[in-house]
């Protein structure tokens, strides 16, 4: 659900009150709207173009903590963990996957680029003990410009859907659906 009050607090502790503009389960991503000037922003990167190897930061507030930025590299690109069909009969998933330490409270945090160009949005971590065991998962800056657009435009998000799908018991591996 949706909280009854949203606050925005920045790191020089200025607290806002937010309005949601639109929510996307699928996805696991909102647009919240706050009445500010001068408001703090990063430059949108490309996550088409970033690399296997590439080093990224993760910025979050983790377990309670300021500020925090850990380092790692992006060890995949397209991950699905099935995460997001806990929320959605349509989920959408294709994750930045990264070693940098993100832990409960990164969400919603920025994957930048050591350019400092935003290429993604911490979402999960598979964590067996509920903290970071190695793994993170970022939405891919791209996919949150498209969701984040249609949201603000027509309060959801326009995605197409054939609607069909194949048993995977009556498919053999190589005839394909």
């Amino acid at each position: 659900g949706v909280a009854d009050e949203i606050t925005v607090t920045l790191h020089n502790k200025k607290v806002y009150k937010a309005k949601v503009i639109g929510r996307d389960p699928s996805s696991d991503i909102a647009v919240l709207k706050v009445d500010g000037t001068g408001l703090p922003y990063l430059l949108y990167g490309n996550s088409d173009n970033v690399k296997l190897g590439q080093w990224v930061l993760a910025v979050g507030y983790p377990l309670s903590l300021e500020t925090t930025v850990t380092a790692g590299i992006i060890s995949a690109k397209g991950r699905s963990i099935g995460i997001n069909g806990r929320q959605s009969q349509t989920p959408i998933e294709s994750f930045i996957q990264t070693d940098a330490a993100v832990n409960q409270g990164n969400s919603g945090g920025a994957l930048i680029t050591t350019e400092g160009q935003l290429i993604g949005i911490n979402s999960a971590i598979l964590a067996p003990s509920g903290t970071y065991a190695g793994y993170s998962f970022a939405i891919p800056v791209n996919l949150v410009k498209k969701i984040v657009n249609d949201l603000i435009k027509f309060g959801d998000v326009k995605r197409p859907y054939l609607g069909i799908s194949a048993d995977p018991a009556k498919i053999d591996a190589g005839d394909g659906a």
